[in-house]
């Protein structure tokens, strides 16, 4: 195949951030496409059973099976990790299978990990309901305390786990400073940047050892297809990770990876512009209910961490109805023009109840924990003109007596 100045690094490294979103990674056929090519194949054909041999054997390169490597997943690892800053990345075949083999593929019976209190109601989920079940125990705390990570440390601690923005509060964790303190005792900080993606965030400038993401979310888009990746050293990615997946197949199919790949060439214009929007939405928002979780505001109550952290507040926020959740289903109930939706990142706006969707499993007490209230309202602002979308939450509000 003939290859583009899309995949040496040398080169790749040298543009900004909206450049490697468009061109890096990308791999041409003899054809000279422009667009990538998809590659629908679970199998590939030798010249001799000697070339075979060599590459399971690791002495020559090239496909063997697209459990493995398949040409349009590669290319959209290669681009990732170039957003992102990496060395190597893997694609998943979702977010929760992100999340879940970066943990896995690296912790043992006997293996501690703390965890921030704010997640998606899976991760909880996973590191209750899973980890435990192979002796692996953990440690949740508060993420914005700073000292309640160095306090939760044991000598077992393998792992931090963690999202920031975090789901569906949007709690901040200080990343130079829990990295850095990972780095410091040993232990593999892995971060959660779904809610940013690298348009907004780059954990690993703040010295975070992995970046796990719902592809499905900001970097697709659109709402089509589900998808996971996991950033980090090509050491860690090769020799950990790797072979966990190899041997397990959380793999992306190739349609998919193909859908992202398109899906990443708007990923920055998206980005900034559906978190301009929710700013703006953000701001009308707190003039009609009594709390409102935005990042990019000043009442935020880590707006200056988040301002440092991030270019721009992202296009998720949340606020909470008085009323509790029959309140909230009246507000969610008249909207004409949101969609009510569990899912985030798309170009539409989308809104949910999190206490009866994505943190229903994790019971009263543990949405108590995590301050999800039952009349929270988790918002994804998106494409549309913010004035409508404004126009459509004030008569929800006025339609159910707010």
């Amino acid at each position: 195949m003939k290859r583009t100045t899309g995949t040496d690094r040398s080169i790749t490294s040298k543009w900004r951030p909206a450049t490697r979103a468009v061109r890096a990674g990308t791999t041409r056929s003899e054809h000279g496409e422009t667009s990538e090519a998809m590659f629908l194949t679970s199998g590939y054909t030798y010249d001799s059973a000697a070339e075979v041999a060599a590459r399971f054997a690791g002495e020559a390169t090239g496909m063997q099976y697209s459990r493995f490597q398949n040409p349009t997943v590669a290319m959209l690892e290669e681009r990732i990790a170039a957003m992102e800053g990496a060395e190597a990345c893997k694609v998943q075949a979702s977010g929760m299978a992100a999340m879940t083999s970066s943990l896995l593929c690296m912790l043992s019976a006997g293996d501690h990990v703390v965890a921030g209190r704010a997640a998606f109601g899976s991760c909880r989920w996973i590191l209750a309901n899973v980890l435990n079940r192979f002796g692996i125990t953990h440690t949740i705390v508060d993420g914005r305390d700073n000292a309640a990570w160095e306090a939760a440390i044991q000598p077992n601690t393998r792992a931090f786990f963690f999202e920031t923005p975090a789901n569906p509060t949007l709690d901040i964790v200080d990343l130079a400073f829990v990295c850095g303190l990972a780095k410091s005792r040993g232990i593999v900080s892995i971060v959660d940047n779904a809610f940013a993606t690298s348009a907004l965030q780059r954990p690993l400038e703040y010295g975070a050892d992995v970046v796990t993401y719902s592809a499905t979310k900001l970097m697709d888009g659109q709402g089509r297809v589900l998808a996971g990746a996991i950033c980090g050293s090509a050491e860690w990615i090769n020799n950990t990770l790797s072979p966990f997946q190899r041997n397990t197949g959380p793999v992306l199919s190739p349609f998919n990876a193909w859908v992202v790949l398109k899906g990443l060439e708007t990923l920055d214009l998206r980005a900034h512009k559906q978190s301009e929007n929710a700013l703006e939405v953000g701001k009308f928002v707190e003039s009609r209910v009594s709390r409102v979780l935005h990042p990019g505001l000043a009442s935020f109550s880590q707006h200056d961490l988040a301002m440092r952290q991030m270019d721009a507040a992202g296009t998720i926020f949340s606020f909470v109805v008085d009323g509790g959740r029959e309140a909230a289903f009246k507000v969610l109930d008249a909207l004409e023009l949101v969609d009510i939706s569990n899912n985030i990142g798309d170009s539409k706006s989308l809104a949910c109840h999190p206490a009866s969707t994505t943190h229903h499993n994790m019971g009263a007490e543990g949405r108590a924990e995590m301050c999800v209230d039952e009349g929270m309202i988790r918002l994804n602002v998106g494409l549309e003109d913010p004035a409508d979308v404004i126009e459509d939450l004030d008569q929800a509000f006025t339609r159910a007596g707010l």
